[in-house]
């Protein structure tokens, strides 16, 4: 709970932190495992279902001389393709398809976080680690698949020295074990600092009325716009490195 002196004496309290607590909307338990479906449960089925309607509609007349809909859908649709050819290289078309819903799917999530009392699921470490390591596994899987054992010289660094060598294979092997923690902990924090940021704001504003409260609300509208930004970004970023992962486990390289 954040209060200053000005609060204390109104009354008035902020809490940023509040936002990101996790509701049970459907208890639900199967043999001691709380399964419950929770406000962020609800949020994933939600943005799930916006992407799937906006690609639905924009795409249902597949139009030559496409509308503002198609446009953006065709956009979207190009600029992953284009990442995922740029950065994942040779063999990364099969996995386009899912590259382009994990671009989707976190895009909506930080741009529905952005409106009034919605939940941004993408402020939660479990979920934006889940996707990480779903990644990490994922890449693995393809690097041995294709590569068989030799995939284990990805952690030996060429024209290295011998008596250099067994102490960059551990780093290199450490390097790579930490890819999913920075890869969640990129995403969770920058949502969840700026939408606290927000809030903090916005008690600011009702803390200190009409008058006072237009220094704080001119810092607010300016901070969600560089917010929108920020999340069109890390959905960016998120999946540039899905791609590079990609890569490495393609190219070894």
């Amino acid at each position: 709970m954040f209060i200053t002196p000005a609060h204390a004496a109104s009354g008035f309290e902020i809490d940023p932190m509040h936002q990101f607590e996790i509701q049970t909307l459907l208890p639900l338990q199967i043999g001691g495992i709380d399964i419950s479906f929770t406000n962020s449960a609800a949020w994933m089925v939600i943005i799930t279902l916006a992407a799937y309607i906006f690609l639905a509609t924009a795409m249902r007349r597949s139009a030559l001389v496409p509308g503002r809909l198609q446009s953006l859908a065709e956009l979207s649709y190009e600029f992953v393709l284009n990442m995922v050819q740029q950065n994942a290289g040779k063999g990364s078309l099969p996995y386009f398809p899912f590259i382009y819903t994990l671009f989707l799917f976190i895009l909506c999530a930080n741009m529905f976080g952005m409106l009034p009392y919605a939940f941004t699921v993408t402020s939660h470490i479990a979920v934006t680690f889940a996707f990480a390591v779903f990644i990490f596994i994922g890449a693995t899987i393809i690097g041995f698949v294709k590569h068989g054992v030799g995939f284990c010289q990805f952690f030996v660094p060429k024209g290295v020295p011998i008596f250099l060598l067994p102490l960059l294979v551990v780093i290199e092997i450490i390097s790579y074990l930490t890819r999913p923690i920075s890869l969640s902990v990129r995403l969770f924090a920058n949502m969840m600092a700026g939408h606290a940021m927000l809030k903090v704001f916005a008690g600011f504003v009702g803390a200190l009325g009409i008058i006072g409260g237009w220094l704080p609300l001119g810092f607010m509208v300016a901070f969600t716009g560089l917010e929108i930004l920020i999340a069109f970004l890390q959905a960016y970023v998120f999946t540039i490195l899905t791609c590079i992962y990609l890569h490495d486990a393609l190219h070894m390289h």
